[in-house]
């Protein structure tokens, strides 16, 4: 199986004052099509960061980056904007539904800066909201919506444009346990049906748990990782050639 995103030797490197400090590290792993993957560290080990290079929000210091076989590290602001609309959703802790719009609006606006007319958007928009259990509240505004009706919001909207990839930073973050439970099982359920690749960073390790697999990373180093035996892309992976996924484990 070719990886879908493929990292080497990536490194983030900031400049404060006369030191050098280092976000990320030389880390590389490879994350496959239809792999839901958690990135898990404690506040400032690197893990934001490196969601950040790969949804090509912050550019790398050096190292590669390249998804669906394109080098996003060579990329212009121009072409990043562009394959990020093409390729990537984006699910957040915050929701970031914008309060003057409807839910079924919210999901839909994406849809709006690819030049799709209004009854296609909202025809895409109803369909992913019927997916994932909130048809009924096409027309509630965010203030009237909990925290995980808000957030399932936000998972249609990440998912409306048809993406490979959807980058999703610390989902559950605001939400209690019970709630936590269903939009993970949410998110791990479209992974597998919907066959997208989902790469999600937490400071949790139990959230973690939910992934096919966990990086995690310590001072800008991946420490370990772990894979779910049960997990369907291990299970063809090691039918095909009898290897676990890539990951070069960077620091101890």
């Amino acid at each position: 199986m070719e990886p879908l995103i493929k990292v080497r030797d990536l490194y983030k490197i900031f400049n404060i004052g006369s030191n050098k400090v280092y976000a990320l590290n030389g880390v590389s792993f490879d994350i496959y099509k239809g792999e839901f993957i958690a990135i898990v560290g404690t506040s400032g080990s690197g893990k934001s960061t490196c969601l950040n290079m790969l949804a090509g929000l912050e550019a790398p210091s050096k190292g590669v980056i390249q998804i669906a076989n394109k080098r996003i590290d060579r990329m212009n602001e121009a072409q990043l904007v562009r394959f990020r609309r093409q390729n990537v959703g984006f699910i957040f802790q915050s929701y970031n539904l914008i309060p003057s719009m409807n839910a079924i609006e919210n999901v839909a606006m994406p849809l709006m800066f690819r030049g799709v007319g209004h009854e296609e958007r909202m025809k895409a928009a109803k369909h992913y909201m019927e997916l994932i259990g909130i048809g009924d509240q096409s027309m509630h505004m965010p203030n009237q919506m909990s925290g995980g009706q808000q957030q399932r919001v936000g998972i249609a909207r990440a998912l409306v444009i048809d993406p490979q990839i959807i980058f999703a930073d610390e989902p559950t973050g605001n939400l209690d346990s019970h709630t936590t439970a269903d939009v993970l099982d949410l998110m791990k359920r479209i992974v597998s049906e919907e066959q997208r690749t989902m790469v999600m960073v937490t400071h949790d390790p139990h959230i973690a748990s939910w992934a096919d697999r966990q990086l995690k990373v310590v001072d800008g180093h991946i420490v370990e990782t772990v894979i779910n035996e049960s997990s369907p892309i291990e299970i063809k992976i090691k039918e095909e050639n009898g290897e676990p996924p890539f990951c070069e484990v960077t620091g101890s």
